[in-house]
């Protein structure tokens, strides 16, 4: 199962805390994209009906029941660069 480094959490919590009109309790979802190549990534309020849901200090994420078989060994991390832009990008887990 995907998991979160304390970089990803900070950040998703950062990001619904500072998007206006949106719950505490929403997050965001890594999705496929519709022919399968790529992964999306997206705020969501509410994970749909087949979406795994992985939590982490108050962080939510949403997997896609397509994607999450390609994140099953992965790990979610995020920075924020020059620009304040933050970057999301995954690594294998430790110890995989």
């Amino acid at each position: 199962m995907l998991t979160l480094t304390d970089s990803a959490t900070t950040e998703i919590r950062n990001l619904i805390d500072n998007s206006p009109d949106v719950p505490d309790d929403a997050g965001v979802r890594i999705a496929t994209s519709p022919d399968g190549t790529t992964l999306t990534l997206s705020l969501a309020l509410v994970p749909s009906e087949d979406d795994a849901v992985v939590t982490g200090d108050g962080a939510r994420v949403f997997v896609e029941s397509g994607a999450a078989q390609l994140l099953d060994d992965k790990a979610l991390h995020a920075a924020v660069d020059e620009q304040g832009q933050v970057q999301f990008a995954l690594a294998e887990q430790a110890g995989s």
